[in-house]
Order: C-alpha cells, then structure tokens, then sequence
C-alpha cells in the first residue's frame, strides 16, 4: 500500500477522533533481559487513554518512505528506501512504528515524553534533510542494523517537530529506546531542540522525566535486593518478616512513570544470569504482567488531556516480547489473552508493499474436561 493511500485511509478514519487528543497518552514500560546462548528478549507495554488500533506491520527492504517535513506533509521531508526489513506494531494506520525488530536482531519503542521533548528547528529550506518525530523509530529501524549505526546516523539528519493534523494539530513528543543484537542499549531523547544519545547499561525506560533523571533515581532505592534480608534483631528480640519477599520491600508499585522504571530495573535485574534466551523470554512476559493496568484503576476525566477530551481510563493496549535470538517477535493483545508470533526468519523481505495484519482473533480457551 503506497504512502498516498494510508495518507487517504488514516485521514478519514482518525482525524475526527484525533481532533481532540494528542498521541502522547501512553505510560509504557521497556526493558531487555540477557540470555546465556547469545540472545536477548525484550518486553515492552502500550499504554493509552484511547483506542490505538494497532496492527502488526511488516515493511520489506527497498521499499520508498516518504518523511514529514516541517509543513506536516509526507514527501516534504526526507525521503528513503529501506534497507532493512521490519515487523512491528503501528498506530491509528498510520505506516509508522510505535515498537519493532528488524531482520537483523534491532529491537527500539517509541514512548511517550510529553513534558520534556523538544526537537530540532529546521527552516523550510531544509526541510528535506528532516523526519518527524513519529518517524523516528521507523527512519532507524529500517537503516541501521547496530546502536553504533544510530548513534553515527542520527547526526547527519535533523528531527522536526511539525505539528500533525492527523493529531489534531499536535507534535507527537516521545523519546525512543534501542537494543542491539549485540547487547548494546542506548536512549535516544531529543530536549530543548538538541540530540542527546544516551547509553542504557539498565535497559529500561518509561516516560518522563529525562533518562539521566532515572539513572539518577536508582541510587535512592540501594536498600533493595533480590535477595531475602535476616530477620531484625533488637535487644536480643528477634523480629522476624510475615513472609518471603522482604528484600525488595519498597518497591514503588504504582504507575508513575518513575516507580515503573524502578520496578522495571530491579525485577529484570533479578531473571537468573544461567536463563537461556528462551527462559528470559518467558520470564520477560511474566515481568511485563507487573505493568499490565486493571481496567478503571487508571482513570481519566475528560479535562486531563490523556483522556482524549473525552475522559475514560488508560488500559495496556498490546505487551510485546521480542527474542532477538529466535527472530520472533510475539504480541499480546488486550482484548483477550493470546500470543501472537511473528517469525521474521520467515518472512518475504522482499515483498512489493507494506502489509498489516490484524491480531483479533478470538480467545483461545483450551478445555480440559
């Protein structure tokens, strides 16, 4: 399906709900867990005060992207072709990632960053040497195979914040997280109009605020641990726990996004070291169900602009866990319980268009009687 299409097809199925309501209403949660055979898995949450409707995409290699320049406008940006093929979740139809991996083991998410981001001033002029910030994931997951390749790539091209009419006239504010086949992390966020790179030796991220204020937040909870802590003693009376798990008694359990990156960083630091990497993908699901939000408990009035105008309560749409070892890439969604996996081994990477597939089919309940 070309760029014109899409254009057509999300303008008429999304501008009248988006009039309202901005792309930033999520509240997600990433992280990366290591295998012991060379592989790793990632989980990662959407959240959103509003139907996303979100499919898993796949674009082939060489296929013809068309940016959004500063005027909002697909063509007016930078235009590429693809070199590496894609399988990813979208949003609102448009031909955009939300979260990915590419066929060479490249996994990134985009979430949402709405009282930091601020991207780079691009004048008219220079418009064709921009993307948007939408574009982002998508720019990086179909060039660049490493976080090197990022880190040198994301230099030589300007991301402007131009205001979407298909967001209701919003910029899209989100910061990015990216995992290499080799291991290597790194948050890409851009703050005050200018590109900060940073490396990711947690793997996690979350929303606001900055990455560096997380990193800087992990030292207030030193007092955790994994491991279980002796029962108190006090003038030779012994005081002892109610029961297992007093070492992380404290961890923020909340949905902030600064307790979820705290409770991200300390669950997936504790998956055993000697999991392969199809163990640390099952436990990353496992992980994941920590952030997973009950319907209700996230309620949104309808002068809170994550409710979209409308009020209502935030859910987690879809959780993703990629095995970069496997080339799977795997997604529940929330209406029902169902994992859908994605092979990338197996996929054309050299298909003619871009191609969605709907993850709607009904609860699979196994009987047992």
């Amino acid at each position: 399906m070309k760029q014109k299409i899409i254009k057509k097809i999300v303008a008429a199925s999304v501008s009248a709900t988006l009039a309202f309501a901005p792309i930033a209403g999520n509240a997600c949660t990433s992280f990366l867990l290591k295998g012991n055979d060379g592989g790793y898995a990632y989980g990662r949450t959407m959240e959103f005060g509003m139907p996303l409707a979100s499919q898993l995409t796949t674009i082939p290699r060489g296929y013809a992207l068309k940016g959004i320049g500063v005027d909002g406008k697909y063509g007016s940006g930078l235009n590429w072709n693809t070199k590496y093929a894609v399988a990813g979740m979208n949003a609102l139809g448009l031909a955009e990632y939300v979260d990915g991996m590419n066929e060479k083991g490249l996994i990134g998410g985009l979430l949402n960053f709405p009282n930091s981001a601020s991207y780079q001033a691009v004048t008219a002029a220079n418009s064709s040497e921009s993307i948007n910030s939408v574009q982002v994931l998508t720019y990086v997951l179909t060039n660049f195979a490493t976080v090197d390749e990022i880190k040198a790539g994301l230099q030589k091209i300007k991301v402007n914040g131009a205001k979407l009419p298909v967001y209701g006239n919003r910029t899209p504010p989100v910061h990015y997280t990216f995992h290499d086949a080799n291991g290597k992390s790194i948050v890409v966020e851009y703050m005050k109009g200018q590109l900060t790179i940073t490396d990711n030796p947690v793997t996690v991220l979350t929303n606001d605020p900055p990455f560096q204020d997380h990193l800087n937040n992990i030292g207030n909870y030193s007092n955790l641990s994994k491991v279980e802590k002796p029962p108190v003693v006090i003038n030779g009376a012994t005081f002892a726990a109610p029961s297992s798990g007093n070492g992380l008694h404290g961890l923020p359990g909340d949905y902030l996004s600064p307790s979820r990156f705290i409770r991200a960083v300390f669950l997936s630091s504790s998956v055993p070291t000697n999991f392969t990497t199809a163990q640390a993908a099952s436990a990353a699901w496992h992980i994941l169900g920590s952030f997973d939000i009950p319907p209700g408990s996230v309620t949104l009035p309808a002068s809170n602009p994550y409710g979209g105008g409308a009020g209502g309560y935030e859910t987690t749409e879809w959780s993703v866990v990629a095995n970069n070892k496997e080339m799977t890439y795997s997604v529940k969604m929330y209406e029902n319980t169902n994992v859908y996996s994605f092979d990338l081994k197996k996929m054309d990477v050299n298909a003619k268009d871009i191609k969605y597939t709907k993850l709607d089919k009904p609860k699979i309940v196994v009987p047992v009687n």
